[in-house]
């Protein structure tokens, strides 16, 4: 290899075949569907969704990754944007070929934005057909994790509200190259049929955002500028509770129950 990975991008290049080839049969990729690569780095993973897919597209930061996946592959087989994914439009990605279509999502992703990306792509699920993503470990535990488990918090209540999250298999670090100081999880993302609903969802934001952000206050101590003593009333939650004993839909209850008495408009 000779492209030293970069830190500042959270380079880590999966070598490993027989995980390559696992995770590819994970995605089950089929004729005809849009798929598209976050991070492809030096096409490790590329090209084994080339030996199933005649086209896609990929994403990737560092520019001189992009040049030479450009020189690489024939622009028929690999639509290489040299874009940020975490400003990326898949829009943009999709109206190519599939109009009004939706996308598959697969990649290997940096440890330093798995979780903005997720959030980004939370605000882009109408473009989403399903997530296969290799994330941090712990990541992947936040995003599966069911309520009273320490993992459990921000990014599991919010992805809950669009996602179900199924973790497959686990990754050594010796399976890339450098080697993370982390273990890794692949997971499948897939979007909900209905999402779940809040009348507000600016305030259920910040009601989920400020419970967790004091995790070891009570719900009462926590959440005082935003939840008055009635609403947890109303809600039929206990004040004393701590934020990761709620479940997704008692947040959703609780967001509700402020924006039913003060007269806020559905969001």
């Amino acid at each position: 290899m000779d492209h030293r990975p970069r830190k500042r991008f959270g380079q880590h290049f999966l070598t490993d075949h027989s995980i390559l080839n696992r995770i590819v049969s994970a995605l089950g990729p089929k004729p005809g569907q849009q798929i598209l690569e976050i991070g492809p780095g030096l096409g490790a993973l590329t090209n084994v969704l080339l030996e199933k897919v005649s086209r896609l597209t990929v994403v990737e930061l560092d520019r001189d990754l992009a040049q030479r996946l450009v020189r690489r592959y024939s622009p028929e087989r690999v639509s290489v944007i040299q874009a940020d994914i975490l400003s990326f439009n898949l829009g943009d990605a999709i109206a190519a070929g599939h109009p009004n279509g939706q996308v598959r999502l697969i990649g290997n992703l940096p440890y330093n934005i798995s979780t903005p990306l997720i959030f980004h792509l939370l605000e882009q699920i109408d473009c989403i057909a399903d997530m296969l993503f290799m994330l941090q470990r712990e990541v992947a535990m936040r995003l599966a994790a069911e309520p009273g488990n320490r993992n459990y918090g921000r990014l599991t209540v919010m992805a809950a509200m669009a996602l179900d999250c199924e973790p497959l298999f686990n990754v050594p670090p010796e399976a890339f190259d450098p080697p993370p100081k982390v273990d890794s999880t692949v997971l499948r993302l897939i979007p909900k049929p209905q999402p779940l609903v809040v009348r507000d969802r600016k305030l259920f934001n910040n009601v989920v955002a400020a419970a967790f952000s004091q995790r070891r206050k009570t719900l009462r101590n926590a959440l005082k500028a935003l939840v008055q003593p009635e609403h947890f009333t109303v809600a039929n939650i206990d004040p004393g509770l701590r934020a990761e004993a709620l479940s997704v839909h008692q947040f959703i209850t609780l967001a509700d129950s402020i924006s039913g008495t003060s007269g806020a408009e559905p969001g």
